[in-house]
């Protein structure tokens, strides 16, 4: 390991934060790693990095400390409380954290933070698990351009299109805009895809042809096969878009914003959860508009 670089310790190692952990390493960081499920933690040693037996530990001699858990209640129990990151990381440490969260959270965790010394830079990314895995993620940030320049060479080791987009909580707002271009990009798919079945149409070329013009989208490329194989094991689960949309809808109506196509999908996400489709991927917003039309599930 290179020993001019900083020490991170990662919280959280799910169907992100392990590959992503692991693209640190591969690029010379020393990773100390710390998550509920011992299986994780082997893996991360595995990969050539450091297991730790609790936050305190992970984070005691940390110069980063990058968190990514599913939503603001779990970023909030690692980081607040005797145990938590605020009371055991050093003064100076940068806190990235990378979950996908409400701006409030963001904005609140890094005036708490800042009282103990710890500057914090909210990061949350797009791209899903392939993303991770090939580090191509994008990553919007919100926090201090001095904080921002600091975590950029990390942040090039996890993704391709790194953004300071404002000030603290401005990384969750963008990211919450993002979960809605997808959420409705998804959705139009879908609707696109039972309507092509339900024609005749050759599926996989009509998408090939779709995919080439104006109607090609990233989520079209990346959800395709989902749709032709109805393979909707998880890269992003229902569940957590389903979080997602509460965000941007409750963000939205903050701000005076009006979301009336979000507002619908949001409507057909939290349907397919009520059906029991929230382990599902994104892409089996497919099955809410086939029960719709009578379809096979």
């Amino acid at each position: 390991m290179s020993n001019n670089l900083p020490k991170v310790a990662w919280i959280g190692l799910g169907i992100m934060g392990s590959p992503m952990s692991e693209n640190l390493i591969k690029a010379g960081y020393d990773v100390t790693g710390y998550t509920l499920e011992q299986d994780k933690i082997d893996r991360l040693v595995a990969a050539g990095g450091n297991g730790a037996s609790s936050i305190a530990d992970a984070v005691g001699d940390a110069d980063v400390v990058i968190t990514m858990v599913p939503a603001s209640p779990q970023v909030e129990a690692i980081a607040y409380g005797p145990d938590g990151i605020l009371e055991n990381a050093k003064r100076g440490a940068l806190l990235v954290d990378m979950s996908s969260i409400t701006p409030q959270t963001s904005v609140d965790l890094a005036e708490n933070a800042a009282e103990k010394g710890i500057r914090v830079l909210d990061a949350p990314v797009s791209g899903g698990e392939a993303g991770a895995i090939e580090a191509v993620l994008s990553i919007m940030v919100g926090g201090e351009q001095a904080d921002f320049d600091t975590a950029k060479p990390l942040l090039e080791a996890l993704g391709k299109t790194i953004v300071l987009c404002g000030p603290h909580g401005s990384g969750q707002t963008v990211k919450a805009a993002n979960q809605l271009i997808v959420a409705v990009n998804i959705q139009a798919c879908a609707e696109a895809v039972v309507f092509l079945e339900k024609s005749g149409v050759d599926l996989a070329a009509a998408l090939d042809v779709l995919n080439g013009g104006l109607a090609g989208s990233t989520v079209l490329t990346r959800k395709k096969d989902n749709f032709l194989k109805r393979d909707f094991a998880p890269g992003f689960r229902i569940d957590l878009h389903h979080k997602d949309m509460g965000i941007v809808t409750d963000a939205a109506r903050n701000v005076g914003a009006a979301l009336p196509v979000g507002g619908v999908v949001a409507q057909l996400v939290a349907s397919l959860r009520a059906q029991g489709d929230g382990g599902l991927d994104h892409s089996a917003l497919l099955r809410s508009v086939e029960r719709l039309s009578g379809s096979r599930v």
